[in-house]
C-alpha cells in the first residue's frame, strides 16, 4: 500500500513535466510554423517553364537551359513588397513604392514609382497609377515587374488613413516641410496651407504634407522625396524604444487598414529583421525619369542600374533586354 501511495504523489509532478514537453515542442511548433520567412517567387514563369517542360525545352542545349536557369537564380535572404496607397478617391494608388528587403547583408530600400509613369495597361498607354483602378494589386504587381524585369513577391496596400492613424500613434512626428505649400481643392475638402520649416506634424497634417504636389518644381518628384523624408522619420521614431510600446496600437492600425499576402507570422519575422537592421540602413530613391506631359518617361539606362544596385533579387544582374520601358 505504501508504494503505491508514493507512486500517486509523484504523478503530478509527472504530468506536469509532460506538460512542460508539450508546451515547449507546441512554442516550437508556432516559432517554426508561424515566425517564418516569407517564400520567394521563382522568377519569370513562362521562361521557367521552357527550362523545365521536355516538350518545350528541346531546342535549347544544356548550356542555354543552364543559363536559363542562373539568370533566374534567386538570392537567399531577398524579398521585393510592393507597397502602396489607396488614392484619393479616384480608384487609383496615389503612392507606389517597390521596397527591397535584404536580410542577408541588412538593408531595406524603397524605390517610388511616379503615378504619372508611363505604362501599358489593357493594351493602351496609362499613367502607372491606373493599374489598380483597372485590376487591383495583382495588374499593378504585374506592370511594375514587366517594367523592371523582376517579381513582385508581395504586395501591400495600405488605406491613406491608416498613414494618419500610425503618425498619431507614435505622439506626431517633428520634420522639416521643404517648401511653403498652399493648395485648395473643394472637390475633395482639401485645404494645405504649411510655411517651410521644422514643425511637429499630428496626423491629419502630416498626411495633408505628404499629398501636396503643388509648389515642387517637378511636382510629383517632389511630392515623393518629401514622403521618403517623412517616412523615414515615422521608421525612426516606430522603431525608437518608447514607440515599441505601442506594438498593440500598431497592430490594430494594421488589421483596420492594410491588406496583404504576406501572413501574420512573415510580418513579425520581417519586422524582427529589419528592426534589428535599424534606420540607419533603411534609404529610399525615386525611378529615375523625366517629365513630358502628359507623362513621366523612366530613363531606361539609370533604372537597370538602380535595379541592379538595389532592387534585384537574382544572383545575377538583369539586362536591358529584361525591362520594359516604354519611350
Amino acid at each position: 500500500m505504501a508504494s503505491r501511495l508514493r507512486r500517486r504523489k509523484r504523478s503530478p509532478w509527472l504530468v506536469t513535466l509532460l506538460l512542460l514537453f508539450i508546451l515547449i515542442g507546441l512554442c516550437y511548433a508556432v516559432v517554426r510554423v508561424y515566425f517564418r520567412a516569407p517564400e520567394q517567387k521563382t522568377g519569370d514563369s513562362v521562361m521557367i517553364q521552357r527550362v523545365n517542360t521536355p516538350a518545350v525545352s528541346e531546342d535549347l542545349s544544356d548550356e542555354e537551359a543552364e543559363a536559363l536557369r542562373s539568370h533566374y537564380e534567386r538570392k537567399p535572404g531577398f524579398w521585393t513588397i510592393l507597397v502602396s496607397g489607396a488614392d484619393d478617391e479616384n480608384g487609383g494608388t496615389d503612392t507606389n513604392i517597390l521596397v527591397a528587403v535584404d536580410t542577408e547583408n541588412g538593408y531595406v530600400f524603397g524605390a517610388s514609382i511616379a503615378r504619372d509613369t508611363k505604362a501599358f495597361i489593357n493594351g493602351k498607354n496609362h499613367k502607372i497609377n491606373f493599374a489598380y483602378n483597372a485590376g487591383g494589386m495583382e495588374l499593378l504587381s504585374q506592370t511594375v515587374s514587366g517594367q523592371l524585369g523582376i517579381p513582385v513577391d508581395y504586395t501591400v496596400l495600405v488605406d491613406l488613413r491608416a498613414f494618419q492613424a500610425l503618425v498619431d500613434a507614435v505622439g506626431g512626428v517633428d520634420f522639416y516641410i521643404p517648401i511653403d505649400m498652399d493648395y485648395e481643392d473643394p472637390y475633395q475638402d482639401l485645404s494645405i496651407h504649411f510655411s517651410k520649416g521644422m514643425r511637429h506634424l499630428n496626423g491629419a497634417e502630416a498626411l495633408k504634407v505628404v499629398r501636396c504636389r503643388n509648389g515642387y518644381a517637378s511636382q510629383d518628384i517632389g511630392r515623393m522625396q518629401t514622403q521618403q523624408d517623412f517616412l523615414k522619420a515615422v521608421a525612426k521614431k516606430m522603431l525608437s524604444p518608447a514607440s515599441l510600446t505601442k506594438l498593440d496600437d500598431y497592430c490594430k492600425i494594421f488589421v483596420e487598414y492594410v491588406d496583404t499576402d504576406l501572413n501574420a507570422g512573415n510580418l513579425l519575422w520581417l519586422g524582427g529583421k529589419v528592426a534589428a537592421m535599424g534606420t540607419e540602413n533603411i534609404e529610399f530613391a525615386t525611378l529615375p525619369g523625366d517629365w513630358k506631359s502628359p507623362y513621366i518617361y523612366l530613363n531606361q539606362e539609370e533604372v537597370l542600374a538602380m535595379v541592379n544596385e538595389h532592387l534585384n533579387p537574382y544572383t545575377e544582374d538583369r539586362t536591358a533586354g529584361d525591362l520594359n520601358i516604354l519611350t
